[in-house]
């Protein structure tokens, strides 16, 4: 734990619940929102030797609309008790384009894990608190100021000040607005949870995808324990015509009379290369940040690397504010070259949708789509070879600057 002087304004009992308790200590970290990008920076900070309090809008457990499908890379990073909330293991995934030239990628192995939000969130969220995070929910921020040495958070509950004021507070948070993030893209998803068919086996351990008429759309089927999370993503702009793909996908899969259990929407974005990820002692992460894979809109392992390292770098900028420099630099090296190369694949993808199936379709392609969801290779590795690359900005035909 950083030693703390006499002259700190450190309240040294923060251990009761009550709003004045939490509002009048001044905090190493504060981290706003509680995904898996906030959970993790809260729990990295809190191992870091941070005093932390990680905020929430939401009153916890709540449900967050995601489709739940974690990557090998994400797997690897969570704790335990995240792990625990697994819900279904993903060998076998069936892909259509326009609902049409059906083929199905097995493995021996598993290749995705599907968890709900709901436990999954709430499991990261304990973790935080059991490294010695403090975690209030039901708490929105209304306004963001900096001196030289604190930010003041004013919230619904009361001001609260701290070091370092980490944003997790996802897409069109009021953190990432203070900061100044610039989407490169924003797509509006729509999804429906729907219970578990009465034909189950059709359904258990396997994804179904589809690649969609409208211009880097795509939808899909997630297995839970009990439920289906049938959704589909399309460019925002046209919310009907997202709504409709959504009905005739339920239709093409014999779901359209299934019972529904919940219907929710979201809006996910990311970044421009030379989208702001800090500003003075407040830095940004996973979706405030806008840091998702464009092509596949993957977002849970970005929000679990960029939230682990947010807290990392804020709990050694408690009293040097070096490390939020070395933050950014180092999303920009790891995550941007992922996001830059999805980019690229994103517009190829949607000149060229037949073309990415066909690629699928053969030995290579289905061999390198399980090998990415085990965790095992990544799209920055895809670009360094060169001619790979060069292949796909061919086929993509505009610079990045277009979309």
């Amino acid at each position: 734990m950083p030693a703390h002087s006499a002259d700190d304004p450190q309240v040294a009992d923060t251990t009761a619940d009550t709003t004045a308790d939490w509002a009048a200590t001044v905090w190493d970290v504060l981290v706003v929102g509680a995904g898996p990008a906030g959970s993790s920076a809260a729990r990295t900070a809190a191992e870091g030797g941070a005093r932390v309090l990680l905020l929430d809008r939401a009153a916890f457990p709540r449900y967050k609309t995601c489709g739940g499908g974690l990557l090998g890379e994400s797997l690897r990073l969570i704790p335990d008790a995240a792990r625990a909330t697994v819900e279904s293991r993903v060998g076998d995934a069936v892909i259509t384009s326009g609902f049409t030239r059906r083929m199905r990628l097995r493995s021996r192995t598993p290749y995705l894990a599907m968890v709900r939000r709901i436990e999954f969130d709430q499991a990261l969220v304990a973790a935080a608190q059991a490294a010695g995070a403090r975690f209030v929910d039901g708490v929105a921020v209304r306004e963001i100021s900096e001196s030289v040495s604190l930010v003041t958070v004013r919230t619904t509950a009361g001001s609260v000040r701290a070091r370092v004021v980490i944003g997790a507070d996802g897409t069109g948070g009021r953190v990432g607005r203070y900061v100044g993030v610039v989407p490169g893209g924003v797509d509006l998803g729509l999804e429906d949870e729907i219970a578990m068919p009465a034909d189950e086996t059709r359904w258990r351990d396997t994804v179904h995808l589809d690649w969609g008429g409208a211009s880097g759309s795509y939808a899909w089927v997630f297995p839970k324990r009990e439920s289906l999370t049938v959704g589909v993503i399309q460019r925002k702009g046209a919310p009907d015509a997202t709504r409709d793909y959504l009905a005739a996908w339920r239709a093409h899969l014999g779901l359209a009379d299934a019972t529904t259990l919940h219907s929710s929407g979201h809006l996910t974005q990311w970044r421009t290369d030379t989208s702001p990820l800090r500003r003075g002692r407040v830095i940004v992460a996973g979706d405030a940040a806008g840091l998702l894979e464009p092509w596949t809109r993957e977002g849970i392992s970005f929000a679990l690397r960029s939230g682990a390292w947010a807290g990392e770098a804020a709990a050694a900028a408690v009293r040097a504010p070096d490390p939020l420099d070395a933050y950014a630099a180092r999303i920009d090296a790891e995550l941007g070259a992922e996001q830059r190369a999805g980019a690229v694949i994103l517009r190829a993808f949607e000149q060229h949708r037949g073309l990415v199936h066909s690629l699928l379709r053969t030995r290579r392609g289905a061999r390198y789509f399980v090998r990415f969801c085990r965790g095992d290779t990544t799209l920055a590795r895809f670009a360094r070879h060169r001619w790979a690359m060069r292949i796909v900005r061919t086929l993509a035909g505009r610079s990045p600057a277009a979309r």
